[in-house]
């Protein structure tokens, strides 16, 4: 059966690719954010588009810096993601209150341009800024080039993603609304038909 999808909820029909955390930092404050909306546009070199609203500090960070993070979370971070893409971190303002003290997170510093990388995430990728002014401004989606890029063998091996009954806790989130995540519960190869 075919049934109407209202248009605020027409992206999500098409937004299979995992939630990101979005981390970044500014004069030594450290921030995160959670970003459903996320997806490559180039092989090479590695560019990534992410949307990121007029409204979050983050955004601010971005502007004032050109660098951020993704930070590939995993169905063990589900709370974690939901709650940094709900809270600001303007909320604290002190330098020490960002919210990696908040939650009591921990990080580590990526290899290229020594972002706060996110522990327990699945993947890392570090990335510039493309000043594309127009297109941030009009869709609130910024152009970024990745740099470094990292993941756990545990799940990402030979260039792919391995999801497998055996790591279901470190399978990818997938964003569908309101706090709702899926995730990848089986993968199976496809044949090229005769």
């Amino acid at each position: 059966m075919r049934h109407p999808v209202s248009l605020p909820h027409a992206s999500r029909l098409v937004n299979h690719g995992p939630t990101v955390i979005v981390s970044t930092v500014h004069e030594g404050r450290r921030n995160l954010m959670a970003a459903a909306w996320s997806m490559p546009v180039e092989f090479t070199p590695p560019r990534i588009a992410v949307v990121i609203d007029k409204s979050t500090y983050t955004r601010e960070q971005l502007r004032a810096t050109g660098q951020l993070a993704l930070n590939i979370p995993c169905r063990l971070q589900a709370d974690l993601t939901f709650t940094v893409g709900s809270v600001s971190g303007r909320a604290d303002p002190m330098p020490t209150q960002d919210k990696f003290s908040r939650y009591g997170l921990t990080s580590f510093a990526g290899p290229e341009l020594g972002l706060p990388l996110l522990e327990g995430c699945i993947a890392w990728l570090e990335c510039k800024l493309i000043e594309e002014a127009h297109i941030q401004d009009a869709y609130d989606t910024f152009f970024v080039e990745v740099v470094s890029a990292q993941a756990d063998d545990r799940v990402f091996v030979n260039g792919r993603w391995s999801f497998r009954a055996d790591n279901p806790d470190l399978h990818t989130l997938h964003h569908l609304g309101a706090g709702v995540f899926a995730v990848p519960s089986e993968t199976l190869q496809g044949k090229l038909l005769d």
